[in-house]
């Protein structure tokens, strides 16, 4: 398997830190727009199946030639969701399979945000997927960790644990802390915006898709692993948006564990208006300048893959599921942790940004060994869970599940 890998920040640097461990490709090409950072990345791992490369991820043609130049077969996003679209169809274009971490962009409702959707998350990806199946191509989205082994638990419960499922609710959860920083986000601030204050989308059977107001049903959920009680709130997620395609399921949810003063940051953020995408004219020294004011919140504070050495605590994220086995009601919480002070001590990488970018490679390898096949664009829900869950093991960070 020969990959290009786009995006050498955070998620990417941890990518090729657990790639260099596994045998299962030739090649992988990491680019980036700042090509010091696809080379220092690569310097790292000191292998000689990495390259470094220059590009552009909104340059559909340069992506293209890119993955025709080194031959690759897959292509693996490890952008932030601004780039799904160009490097979807660059992908496309060059006749390579895809992967990504998140998927495209969602609208609100025009007129009823907070009751109806308007362009979800993914819906420009899934309107292309008879081009993907016709040309026997794959496209697998939303395979990080939410969504993506979040998605494998759903799986993996309708397949093994449950006759019937009630319901299926992602919880995630941490008690990381930050030494020096009031406000730290240990993911990227921009992403988190985009998620955390988009209307959050909700799925049961009897309706279909809906929306609520953001940080909207408030409940306090227990994490193992000594991370405890964390009050979770709806949030806009991919999962709500894959799982009812494939697993039969009468409601779907996402809650994330924020905490009180991040809610209340996000609110503020979004009052004065610094959660907006579009430019902004300010004065600059040569004259006006325009701005993204979500770009300058994402300047103005730590980039999170720097803050490893200060983090301390652990990250969990999962899928609680309810139904009913063998005539009885049951409720599983399952669930992956990672510990901050083992992740960089490991790998280097801090414990949420190493959590997303295990799972990509794991589905590289489950690809690259005829384990996990298909064509058109795929959920990770799509494909058999337990080939996923046992690789994971495999990979020395081993999955928990938890009788509620």
């Amino acid at each position: 398997m020969r990959v290009l890998l786009v995006g050498a920040g955070g998620v990417g640097t941890a990518v090729t830190r657990i790639a260099a461990r596994r045998p299962f490709f030739d090649l992988m090409v990491v680019a980036d727009y700042d090509r010091a950072r696809a080379e220092a990345a690569v310097a790292a791992v000191g292998d000689d199946r990495f390259r470094a490369e220059r590009v552009d991820a909104g340059d559909e043609a340069a992506v293209a030639a890119l993955l025709a130049r080194h031959g690759c077969d897959v292509l693996l996003n490890a952008t932030d969701p601004r780039f799904v679209m160009p490097l979807f169809r660059a992908a496309r274009k060059a006749g390579t399979d895809y992967l990504d971490m998140a998927m495209s962009l969602s609208r609100p409702h025009p007129g009823l945000p907070y009751e109806e959707c308007g362009v979800k998350l993914g819906d420009e990806q899934f309107a292309l997927a008879g081009e993907w199946e016709q040309a026997g191509a794959l496209a697998l989205v939303g395979m990080g960790v939410e969504p993506g082994l979040s998605d494998v638990f759903a799986r993996h419960a309708a397949d093994e644990l449950f006759d019937g499922i009630e319901e299926i609710g992602i919880r995630d959860g941490a008690n990381l802390t930050v030494d020096g920083y009031d406000f730290a986000p240990s993911f990227s601030i921009w992403t988190t915006i985009e998620e955390c204050l988009n209307p959050p989308v909700v799925y049961e059977r009897e309706r279909g898709w809906f929306t609520t107001a953001p940080f909207s049903e408030p409940e306090l959920f227990d994490f193992p692993d000594g991370i405890g009680p964390v009050e979770c709130v709806n949030v806009e997620h991919e999962e709500v948006l894959l799982v009812p395609r494939w697993v039969d399921a009468r409601r779907v949810t996402f809650k994330y564990g924020l905490g009180r003063e991040f809610i209340e940051t996000l609110k503020t953020l979004h009052l004065l208006g610094l959660d907006r995408t579009a430019p902004v004219t300010v004065p600059g020294a040569e004259g006006p300048v325009e701005v993204s004011p979500r770009d300058v919140v994402a300047a103005s504070l730590p980039d999170p893959a720097t803050l490893g050495e200060r983090m301390r605590g652990k990250t969990c994220a999962g899928t609680w599921v309810r139904g009913v086995k063998d005539g009885q009601p049951r409720e599983v919480y399952l669930y992956h942790v990672v510990d901050n002070e083992w992740s960089m001590a490991e790998y280097g990488c801090q414990a949420v940004v190493w959590q997303t970018a295990l799972n990509p490679v794991v589905a590289l390898e489950l690809l690259a060994t005829g384990a996990w096949s298909g064509s058109g664009v795929l959920g990770p829900e799509a494909f058999p869970a337990r080939p996923f869950l046992d690789l994971l093991t495999e990979y020395g960070s081993p999955w928990g599940l938890r009788e509620q």
